[in-house]
């Protein structure tokens, strides 16, 4: 079981939702790499409307431009962790933002295995 309490470090990573990696998204393999990695955990959010360094708006509320929607993963762990985990993001992020802030974890506690 993992537990965080007090301060850590919080990871945001802005993609597109089209964004790949070897033909499947980038959101996916982040979230696998964190796990393999052993981070607490990372949760996936689609956005339902944003634009990024292009300047170009991506909504759901337009058929055309609803293909790529922005993504946002955050990941929360103790600073060592987050900071040896950035090289796996410095390869996958090749268009993006990845925002690292200071945050206060009141209490994070995992499921237990079923025996």
């Amino acid at each position: 079981m993992t537990r965080l309490t007090g301060t850590a470090l919080r990871v945001t990573i802005f993609i597109g939702e089209s964004d790949l990696w070897h033909h499947k998204p980038v959101y996916t393999e982040i979230v696998h790499r964190a796990h393999k990695a052993g981070l607490a955990g990372a949760s996936v959010f689609r956005g339902i409307e944003g634009f990024g360094a292009s300047s170009l708006i991506h909504t759901v509320r337009l058929l055309s431009l609803s293909e790529d929607l922005p993504v946002a993963i955050v990941i929360v762990d103790d600073e060592e962790r987050i900071r040896a985990f950035l090289p796996q993001l410095d390869e996958l992020v090749t268009e993006g933002l990845v925002i690292l802030d200071e945050c206060e974890v009141i209490h994070y506690a995992g499921r237990e295995k079923s025996k």
